[in-house]
Order: structure tokens, then C-alpha cells, then sequence
């Protein structure tokens, strides 16, 4: 196995940061192949930015889903990156193992409810107005 220091790892420049977006890129795609909670949370972006153009919701009302949207997507990359460095270290059942790989998952999970929550708040004036309560 060859060994690779860490300078040549963290090489500075415009080609490097360039070409750190394709990283970033590269992990969408996985999770997105992958994970079949990143499907679901992207149909859900869908769904909330469709629901913000059709309710003509606020300025601050776009941010703050837009800012939930980021959180949930951001938090399931997470979870996604642990269960690989867990598996990276051990594919067998381990209690350690699944406490992290739980943990990730339930970050992901808590924080989708609150965005949920959050689409409740916003939503609900708009979808009384338009079923005329």
C-alpha cells in the first residue's frame, strides 16, 4: 500500500478548491443512489419549494424552509458518511457500531420533524386561506 502525506492530501489552490466541488458532487450522487432517505427527503424539497411558489409565501417564510430543507439534506449526508467510516471499520454486528449508526439516523430523523413542524407553521395560514376557513 503506498503511503501519501498529508501535504500532498491538502494541497492549497484554485484547481484544489475547483475540484473540491466535484467531491462534493460525488457525495451527492451516492447518497442520492444509495440512500433511500435522501430520495425521500428530496421529493420532499420538491415538494416544499412547489408549495412555496403555488402559496406565494413571504421572503422570510422562503428562508426559513429553504434553511430546514439545508439542515435535513445536510443531516442525512451525515448519517450517510458515519454508517461508511462504521462499516469501514467493521462490517460485523457491534454494539458501538449501531449506537453511532442509530445516533446518525435519529439526528436525521429529529431534525426532519422539526422541519415538518416547521412546514406546519408556515403552510397552515396559507392552506386555510385557500380552503377558505
Amino acid at each position: 500500500m503506498t503511503k501519501i502525506s498529508r501535504d500532498d492530501i491538502k494541497k492549497r489552490g484554485f484547481g484544489r478548491f475547483v475540484k473540491s466541488f466535484s467531491y462534493s458532487i460525488d457525495g451527492l450522487k451516492y447518497a442520492y443512489k444509495y440512500e433511500q432517505s435522501m430520495l425521500i427527503h428530496v421529493i420532499a424539497t420538491v415538494a416544499v419549494i412547489l408549495a412555496n411558489f403555488f402559496f406565494k409565501v413571504k421572503g422570510f417564510e422562503w428562508l426559513i424552509s429553504l434553511l430546514a430543507i439545508g439542515m435535513v439534506l445536510s443531516a442525512e449526508l451525515i448519517n450517510t458518511a458515519i454508517e461508511a467510516v462504521v462499516d469501514l471499520v467493521t462490517l460485523e454486528i457491534h454494539p458501538l457500531a449501531k449506537i453511532a449508526k442509530d445516533c446518525g439516523s435519529a439526528a436525521t430523523f429529529v431534525l426532519a420533524m422539526m422541519a415538518a413542524a416547521i412546514g406546519i407553521v408556515i403552510y397552515w395560514p396559507y392552506l386555510m386561506e385557500f380552503l377558505g376557513v
